[in-house]
């Protein structure tokens, strides 16, 4: 798994959107929205590819808006940042890059209109699937999709709703050895530069209300480097004590990789190929490692890819809502309304501690994560409403917000992908998270202190929004 290398790129990744034919144009365009970055990226490969045989440059568009669903000046800062480097390394390929501020399809649209063909990355939610359709409907030219951001193409691992990770596991163990082959990079023939923008053009600048929030964050830098430099640190001191990572609050053991998958700036294949190659860790941790990459991660695209409203509390299962429902009017020691949450005023140190975590840096340990959220849903007690809350703060907090696994995660909350536990007040059957149990599985009050010392009371005071 581990020593191989292909510029190959299997039939299964990719899905021809329309029945157009290439035309003639002046180069082939790749659209690059989910995958924003140059290493295994399969579906940069294939446009280069592409363009090869056409005897065509190639040019990559990007098109931003400022009014991406959901995202906050410190997304839209992280990406950025990804952005600029990935632009210099396309160009160091001869590959023309152009950044165009209106909406995706627009911007494909657009830079399109010159193109022999469009190659674009594939998205699972919905407006990401909307985009390419209206693409591939008013192109007027071929479109291709390659799918690159799942370790296994999404429908070949499975053509159903899985029920859980216990399901799709033993689909991906049986096709993951197939997928986990380096992919080499293939040359351009003609260069692209000459229809992109002008070398060493900056990217735009945040507006000011953006700015605003973005400055507020000492959240990690985007970009491949530094997911790379994150990652290699990991490989060296997190990956070979990662079946004791639960216990440390802080991190430290942990990859710190999500936000760089959700943007597309590391490729879910270079990590696997990396721990599989990581022989100084135990087996053990590097397959633990392997099962949240592969199987949790993909079990979150199998849910929105199989669930039309993956979004709304309809679409957790039966039991869960059924028991959620009997136990609303449960006794609750605490309720808070969602300004009260946001601002971190709880009665609880250890959530009050994660709030702030969340609001400066965009991340938390993911033991944290979910102790927070089941917190949200013990003190709202109108399950759906809770449900919404926890989702609006997680998209809007998380660097990795807006994403699958965000999906997932919060329906896992609320009983997805998940079974039936014993009774208990306000959870009912769905699985609870305590104080106790937190505190019998890792220290929190060490965690509080580290974040009083960090960062002390201070919450943000900007509002999240769109500019």
């Amino acid at each position: 798994m581990t020593g191989s290398s292909t510029r190959v790129i299997a039939e299964s990744r990719l899905r021809r959107l329309n029945r157009e034919p290439p035309v003639s144009g002046k180069f082939v365009l790749y659209w690059m929205q989910a995958s924003q970055r140059t290493r295994d990226n399969h579906a940069l490969e294939y446009a280069v590819q592409r363009a090869n045989l056409l005897d065509l440059p190639l040019v990559t568009v990007f098109g931003l808006a400022n009014g991406y669903p959901e995202a906050t000046g410190a997304h839209y800062r992280f990406m950025l940042e990804g952005l600029a480097e990935t632009r210099k390394r396309l160009e160091r390929r001869k590959i023309g890059f152009r950044f165009l501020r209106e909406s995706p399809p627009a911007a494909a649209l657009r830079a399109g209109a010159e193109a022999a063909l469009i190659v674009c990355d594939r998205g699972y939610l919905r407006h990401q699937v909307a985009w390419r359709k209206t693409v591939a409907r008013r192109a007027g030219r071929e479109v291709v999709e390659v799918e690159t951001d799942a370790l296994v193409p999404v429908d070949e691992a499975s053509d159903r709703a899985e029920i859980g990770a216990r399901t799709l596991r033993p689909k991906l163990k049986r096709l993951r050895e197939r997928y986990l082959v380096a992919l080499r990079p293939t040359p351009l023939r003609r260069s692209g530069l000459a229809w992109g923008d002008a070398p060493d053009s900056p990217l735009p600048s945040l507006p000011e209300r953006l700015r605003r929030q973005a400055d507020l964050t000492d959240r990690p830098r985007g970009g491949e480097s530094a997911a790379r430099k994150r990652f290699d640190a990991f490989l060296a001191r997190g990956l070979p004590r990662y079946l004791e990572s639960g216990r440390f609050l802080d991190g430290g053991l942990t990859s710190g990789m999500s936000p760089y998958l959700h943007f597309g700036q590391v490729s879910p294949l270079t990590l696997a190929l990396k721990v599989a190659a990581a022989t100084g860790a135990p087996a053990a941790a590097r397959e633990a490692f392997l099962e949240e990459l592969l199987v949790r991660r993909e079990l979150a695209f199998n849910f929105v890819r199989r669930t039309d409203d993956y979004d709304e509390y309809g679409s957790l299962p039966a039991w869960a809502r059924t028991t959620l429902a009997s136990h609303r009017r449960d006794p609750r020691p605490e309720t808070y309304s969602p300004d009260e949450l946001e601002a971190a005023r709880t009665a609880d140190p250890y959530w009050n501690a994660a709030m702030i975590e969340l609001r400066r840096t965009g991340t938390l340990h993911n033991r944290l994560r979910m102790y927070w959220g089941k917190r949200i849903l013990e003190w709202i007690p109108d399950p759906a409403r809770a449900y919404r809350t926890t989702l609006e703060l997680n998209n809007r907090w998380f660097l990795d917000g807006r994403d699958p696994n965000s999906y997932a995660n919060v329906g896992w909350i609320y009983g997805l992908h998940d079974h039936p536990w014993p009774e208990r007040p306000v959870f009912g059957s769905v699985r609870s998270m305590t104080a106790g149990g937190l505190e019998r599985k890792a220290d929190p009050g060490a965690y509080v202190e580290r974040i009083r010392s960090l960062f002390g009371d201070r919450v943000p005071r900007e509002p999240p929004g769109i500019a």
